[in-house]
Protein backbone atom coordinates (compact mmCIF):
# COMPACT_ATOMS: atom_id res chain seq x y z
CA UNK A 1 0.00 0.00 0.00
CA UNK A 2 1.56 3.29 -1.07
CA UNK A 3 0.46 6.60 0.32
CA UNK A 4 -0.09 9.15 -2.43
CA UNK A 5 -0.76 12.53 -0.87
CA UNK A 6 -0.52 15.90 -2.54
CA UNK A 7 2.63 17.64 -1.33
CA UNK A 8 0.68 20.87 -1.57
CA UNK A 9 -1.90 19.52 0.88
CA UNK A 10 0.75 18.48 3.38
CA UNK A 11 2.87 21.61 3.12
CA UNK A 12 -0.02 24.08 3.26
CA UNK A 13 -0.30 24.03 7.10
CA UNK A 14 3.46 24.56 7.45
CA UNK A 15 3.27 27.55 5.11
CA UNK A 16 0.38 28.88 7.18
CA UNK A 17 2.48 28.53 10.32
CA UNK A 18 5.38 30.41 8.74
CA UNK A 19 3.08 33.18 7.50
CA UNK A 20 1.48 33.42 10.93
CA UNK A 21 4.88 33.64 12.57
CA UNK A 22 5.93 36.38 10.13
CA UNK A 23 2.73 38.29 10.81
CA UNK A 24 3.29 37.94 14.55
CA UNK A 25 6.82 39.30 14.31
CA UNK A 26 5.67 42.26 12.25
CA UNK A 27 2.81 42.94 14.63
CA UNK A 28 5.07 42.69 17.65
CA UNK A 29 7.44 45.17 16.06
CA UNK A 30 4.57 47.64 15.87
CA UNK A 31 3.59 46.96 19.47
CA UNK A 32 0.30 45.39 18.42
CA UNK A 33 0.86 41.83 19.64
CA UNK A 34 0.89 40.32 23.08
CA UNK A 35 3.21 37.40 22.43
CA UNK A 36 3.95 34.76 25.09
CA UNK A 37 7.39 34.75 26.77
CA UNK A 38 10.02 33.37 24.42
CA UNK A 39 10.71 30.18 26.38
CA UNK A 40 7.15 29.51 27.60
CA UNK A 41 5.37 26.31 26.57
CA UNK A 42 2.93 28.37 24.51
CA UNK A 43 5.85 29.75 22.51
CA UNK A 44 7.52 26.36 22.20
CA UNK A 45 4.46 24.72 20.65
CA UNK A 46 3.35 27.65 18.48
CA UNK A 47 4.77 26.02 15.36
CA UNK A 48 2.88 22.80 16.17
CA UNK A 49 -0.52 24.51 16.35
CA UNK A 50 -1.01 25.15 12.62
CA UNK A 51 -1.01 21.41 11.91
CA UNK A 52 -2.08 19.84 15.21
CA UNK A 53 -4.40 22.48 16.72
CA UNK A 54 -3.80 24.98 19.49
CA UNK A 55 -4.06 22.28 22.17
CA UNK A 56 -2.99 19.33 20.08
CA UNK A 57 -6.57 18.33 19.28
CA UNK A 58 -5.80 17.75 15.59
CA UNK A 59 -7.28 19.54 12.61
CA UNK A 60 -9.57 18.80 9.69
CA UNK A 61 -6.57 17.78 7.60
CA UNK A 62 -6.64 13.97 7.55
CA UNK A 63 -2.89 13.59 7.86
CA UNK A 64 -2.15 15.67 10.97
CA UNK A 65 -3.17 13.65 14.02
CA UNK A 66 -4.34 14.48 17.49
CA UNK A 67 -1.48 14.75 20.00
CA UNK A 68 -3.43 15.69 23.11
CA UNK A 69 -3.66 13.04 25.78
CA UNK A 70 -1.28 10.55 24.21
CA UNK A 71 1.36 9.06 26.54
CA UNK A 72 4.28 11.43 27.00
CA UNK A 73 6.84 8.72 26.28
CA UNK A 74 5.18 7.92 22.95
CA UNK A 75 5.13 11.59 21.91
CA UNK A 76 8.73 12.03 23.01
CA UNK A 77 9.84 8.96 21.05
CA UNK A 78 8.19 10.28 17.88
CA UNK A 79 9.78 13.71 18.24
CA UNK A 80 13.18 12.08 18.68
CA UNK A 81 12.52 9.84 15.68
CA UNK A 82 11.73 12.87 13.50
CA UNK A 83 14.78 14.72 14.79
CA UNK A 84 17.13 11.78 14.23
CA UNK A 85 15.70 10.82 10.83
CA UNK A 86 14.17 7.48 11.84
CA UNK A 87 10.76 8.85 10.84
CA UNK A 88 10.54 10.85 7.63
CA UNK A 89 8.41 13.93 7.02
CA UNK A 90 10.50 16.93 5.91
CA UNK A 91 8.60 19.72 7.72
CA UNK A 92 8.74 17.82 11.01
CA UNK A 93 12.34 16.77 10.46
CA UNK A 94 13.25 20.41 9.86
CA UNK A 95 11.33 21.82 12.84
CA UNK A 96 12.95 19.55 15.43
CA UNK A 97 16.44 19.13 13.94
CA UNK A 98 18.25 21.25 16.52
CA UNK A 99 16.07 20.63 19.58
CA UNK A 100 17.54 18.89 22.62
CA UNK A 101 16.15 15.82 24.33
CA UNK A 102 15.07 17.93 27.30
CA UNK A 103 13.28 20.43 25.07
CA UNK A 104 11.42 17.66 23.20
CA UNK A 105 10.48 15.89 26.41
CA UNK A 106 8.86 19.02 27.81
CA UNK A 107 6.82 19.42 24.62
CA UNK A 108 5.73 15.78 24.88
CA UNK A 109 4.74 16.19 28.52
CA UNK A 110 2.79 19.34 27.70
CA UNK A 111 0.67 17.65 25.04
CA UNK A 112 0.17 14.51 27.10
CA UNK A 113 -1.62 16.60 29.74
CA UNK A 114 -3.95 18.40 27.33
CA UNK A 115 -7.61 17.36 27.33
CA UNK A 116 -9.42 19.26 24.56
CA UNK A 117 -12.72 17.76 23.33
CA UNK A 118 -12.56 14.97 20.81
CA UNK A 119 -14.04 15.49 17.33
CA UNK A 120 -17.37 13.94 16.46
CA UNK A 121 -16.93 10.38 15.15
CA UNK A 122 -16.69 10.05 11.39
CA UNK A 123 -19.76 9.09 9.38
CA UNK A 124 -19.71 5.71 7.58
CA UNK A 125 -18.15 5.81 4.11
CA UNK A 126 -17.80 2.07 3.57
CA UNK A 127 -20.10 -0.94 3.61
CA UNK A 128 -21.48 -2.55 6.74
CA UNK A 129 -19.48 -5.72 6.00
CA UNK A 130 -16.26 -3.69 5.84
CA UNK A 131 -17.02 -2.08 9.18
CA UNK A 132 -17.81 -5.48 10.69
CA UNK A 133 -14.43 -6.75 9.52
CA UNK A 134 -12.72 -3.73 11.04
CA UNK A 135 -14.49 -4.22 14.36
CA UNK A 136 -13.52 -7.90 14.40
CA UNK A 137 -9.81 -7.13 13.92
CA UNK A 138 -9.73 -4.24 16.39
CA UNK A 139 -11.53 -6.03 19.20
CA UNK A 140 -10.71 -9.69 18.59
CA UNK A 141 -7.92 -9.88 16.00
CA UNK A 142 -7.70 -12.62 13.38
CA UNK A 143 -6.33 -15.81 14.99
CA UNK A 144 -6.18 -17.60 11.63
CA UNK A 145 -3.59 -15.06 10.44
CA UNK A 146 -1.95 -14.58 13.85
CA UNK A 147 -3.15 -10.99 14.06
CA UNK A 148 -3.75 -9.84 17.65
CA UNK A 149 -6.55 -7.47 18.52
CA UNK A 150 -5.63 -3.80 18.34
CA UNK A 151 -7.30 -3.39 21.74
CA UNK A 152 -4.89 -5.89 23.28
CA UNK A 153 -2.10 -3.30 23.06
CA UNK A 154 -3.90 0.02 22.61
CA UNK A 155 -6.28 -0.56 25.51
CA UNK A 156 -9.87 -1.74 25.84
CA UNK A 157 -11.08 1.81 25.31
CA UNK A 158 -8.50 2.39 22.54
CA UNK A 159 -6.96 5.31 24.41
CA UNK A 160 -3.47 3.78 24.54
CA UNK A 161 -1.40 2.42 27.40
CA UNK A 162 1.38 4.01 29.40
CA UNK A 163 4.19 4.62 28.89
CA UNK A 164 4.48 4.50 25.09
CA UNK A 165 1.44 3.05 23.28
CA UNK A 166 -0.75 5.71 21.61
CA UNK A 167 -4.52 5.98 21.59
CA UNK A 168 -6.40 5.29 18.37
CA UNK A 169 -9.66 7.18 18.95
CA UNK A 170 -10.06 10.64 17.46
CA UNK A 171 -7.95 9.88 14.36
CA UNK A 172 -8.98 10.20 10.72
CA UNK A 173 -9.38 7.01 8.69
CA UNK A 174 -6.88 8.20 6.07
CA UNK A 175 -4.25 8.87 8.72
CA UNK A 176 -4.68 5.43 10.30
CA UNK A 177 -4.56 3.77 6.89
CA UNK A 178 -1.44 5.70 5.92
CA UNK A 179 0.38 4.74 9.13
CA UNK A 180 -0.49 1.05 8.81
CA UNK A 181 0.72 1.17 5.22
CA UNK A 182 3.94 2.83 6.34
CA UNK A 183 4.50 0.21 9.05
CA UNK A 184 3.86 -2.57 6.54
CA UNK A 185 6.22 -1.21 3.89
CA UNK A 186 8.95 -0.37 6.40
CA UNK A 187 8.76 3.38 5.75
CA UNK A 188 7.87 3.75 9.42
CA UNK A 189 9.97 1.61 11.74
CA UNK A 190 10.51 0.98 15.42
CA UNK A 191 13.15 -0.63 17.56
CA UNK A 192 13.32 -4.41 17.05
CA UNK A 193 11.31 -6.45 17.52
CA UNK A 194 9.11 -4.16 15.45
CA UNK A 195 5.70 -5.50 16.43
CA UNK A 196 3.72 -2.99 14.34
CA UNK A 197 5.57 -4.05 11.21
CA UNK A 198 4.87 -7.68 12.08
CA UNK A 199 1.15 -7.05 12.51
CA UNK A 200 0.79 -4.78 9.48
CA UNK A 201 2.41 -7.29 7.14
CA UNK A 202 -0.32 -9.77 8.06
CA UNK A 203 -3.08 -7.37 7.05
CA UNK A 204 -4.41 -7.02 3.52
CA UNK A 205 -5.28 -3.68 1.94
CA UNK A 206 -8.95 -4.43 2.66
CA UNK A 207 -8.15 -5.22 6.29
CA UNK A 208 -6.29 -1.95 6.72
CA UNK A 209 -9.17 0.02 5.21
CA UNK A 210 -11.66 -1.80 7.43
CA UNK A 211 -9.68 -1.15 10.61
CA UNK A 212 -9.09 2.50 9.71
CA UNK A 213 -12.73 3.26 8.95
CA UNK A 214 -14.11 1.45 12.00
CA UNK A 215 -11.66 3.19 14.34
CA UNK A 216 -12.47 6.62 12.90
CA UNK A 217 -16.13 6.09 13.80
CA UNK A 218 -15.55 5.32 17.48
CA UNK A 219 -16.45 7.94 20.09
CA UNK A 220 -14.02 8.75 22.85
CA UNK A 221 -14.84 7.27 26.26
CA UNK A 222 -15.94 9.51 29.11
CA UNK A 223 -12.46 9.34 30.65
CA UNK A 224 -10.11 9.21 27.65
CA UNK A 225 -6.82 8.61 29.44
CA UNK A 226 -4.27 5.91 28.58
CA UNK A 227 -4.48 2.66 30.52
CA UNK A 228 -1.88 2.20 33.28
CA UNK A 229 1.44 0.65 32.30
CA UNK A 230 1.36 -3.15 32.04
CA UNK A 231 -2.36 -3.22 32.81
CA UNK A 232 -2.73 -5.87 30.12
CA UNK A 233 -0.35 -8.50 28.83
CA UNK A 234 1.13 -7.69 25.44
CA UNK A 235 0.35 -10.33 22.79
CA UNK A 236 3.66 -9.59 21.03
CA UNK A 237 7.03 -8.42 22.22
CA UNK A 238 7.63 -4.86 21.09
CA UNK A 239 11.01 -3.17 21.20
CA UNK A 240 9.41 0.24 21.75
CA UNK A 241 7.41 -0.92 24.78
CA UNK A 242 9.33 -1.75 27.96
CA UNK A 243 8.94 -5.23 29.37
CA UNK A 244 10.17 -4.09 32.77
CA UNK A 245 10.35 -0.90 34.77
CA UNK A 246 13.80 -0.20 33.32
CA UNK A 247 13.01 -1.14 29.72
CA UNK A 248 14.18 0.98 26.80
CA UNK A 249 11.30 2.72 25.02
CA UNK A 250 13.30 4.45 22.30
CA UNK A 251 11.80 4.44 18.85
Amino acid sequence: MELRVSSRRLLRPLLAALLAASAGIASAAKGQANLPPLNSMEARVAACAACHGDRGQGTDNDYFPRLAGKPAEYLYNQLVNFRDGHRKYPPMNYLVTYLSDDYLRKIAEYYSKQRPPYPAPAQPRVSASTLARGKQIVLNGDPARNVPACAACHGKTLTGMEPAIPGLVGLHADYISAQLGAWRSGVRRAKAPDCMHTVATRLSDDDIAAVAHWLSMQPAPANPVPAPARSSKMPLQCGSEPQSATGDTSR
